[in-house]
């Protein structure tokens, strides 16, 4: 890719983390690299030469595949979770430029990307609130 390519991907990345985070809260028990790499997934998708539908359905293989993942403190461990974030933002693109996306009838995966991504953000910043205090009461009693 073109240094300018690699500019736009970023943005685009970046944007779309923003977009979720800011839906999402300061705090949530929603991992954060889910957010991150759902970002990721957009940008590689653009790179491999999708459009908007393309980058739509990445969000959604995304939101599929790692909705369920736990933030439970800043550490070392975080880089599998990031491994775990990477692979599934490659294959999430992957899967989208061949046409393949998560359907609608499954899980929290709403027609609308921006619902899916509401739905996402619901949960972690609402659903999990107690999930939240159950791994910090086990975290500060071990």
């Amino acid at each position: 890719a073109s240094e300018e390519q690699m500019i736009r991907a970023l943005t685009l990345s970046h944007l779309t983390s923003v977009y979720i985070k800011q839906s999402l809260g300061r705090l949530s028990a929603l991992c954060g690299c889910v957010v991150a790499s759902t970002g990721a997934s957009t940008a590689i998708t653009w790179l491999m030469g999708g459009g908007y539908e393309d980058a739509c359905a990445a969000v959604k293989n995304m939101v599929a595949n790692l909705s369920g993942m736990l933030c439970d403190g800043a550490k070392p461990a975080c880089s599998m979770k990031i491994s775990s974030g990477v692979s599934t933002a490659l294959m999430s693109a992957m899967l989208a430029m061949n046409g393949r996306c998560v359907s609608n009838i499954e899980g929290i995966v709403s027609e609308d990307v921006d619902q899916t991504i509401h739905n996402l953000t619901l949960i972690g910043k609402e659903a999990m609130v107690e999930t939240d205090r159950q791994v910090l009461e086990i975290m500060t009693h071990k």
